[in-house]
């Protein structure tokens, strides 16, 4: 690859990315997907290290009871996933992109001495696939 393309995370990730907190309501995580409009957001501690996940998908069905049943909705602790696929800025595109044929996360939080610096997604890895191709 030349120099003007992408060929790590680095070069494509979002640095900036909607993130939560363990305490976060399901409504307010729910908010702010909807806003974002993105899938899943990464949850972070007070320092900004990477605990967990949650997405849509985890969550509909908590704001489905509490409409129906007028209930107080969860918090993300709760309900987040603990065990997280995640990759580091340095890696490669090509090798992410092979390991997304197998796993299915729509975004991968982007983890740098366990902190979190950013999030790459599918979209992400798929237009710099079509910019290497197009070169």
């Amino acid at each position: 690859m030349s120099q003007t393309q992408p060929d790590v995370i680095r070069d494509i990730m979002s640095r900036d990315c909607y993130r939560v907190s363990p305490d976060t309501s399901i409504t307010t995580l729910a908010r702010g997907l909807t806003r974002h409009r993105l899938p899943g957001a990464p949850v972070v501690d007070t320092n900004d290290r990477l605990v967990g996940f949650i997405s849509e998908q985890d969550v509909i069905g908590q704001i489905l009871d509490s409409v129906y049943h007028d209930g107080e909705a969860p918090l993300v602790e709760e309900l987040m996933r603990s065990d997280v696929l995640c990759v580091t800025p340095g890696q490669s595109i090509i090798d992410l992109a092979q390991q997304m044929l197998g796993a299915k996360p729509k975004n991968y939080p982007v983890v740098e001495q366990e902190q979190l610096v950013g999030i790459v997604t599918r979209r992400d890895i798929l237009t710099a696939l079509l910019e290497t191709r197009r070169r």
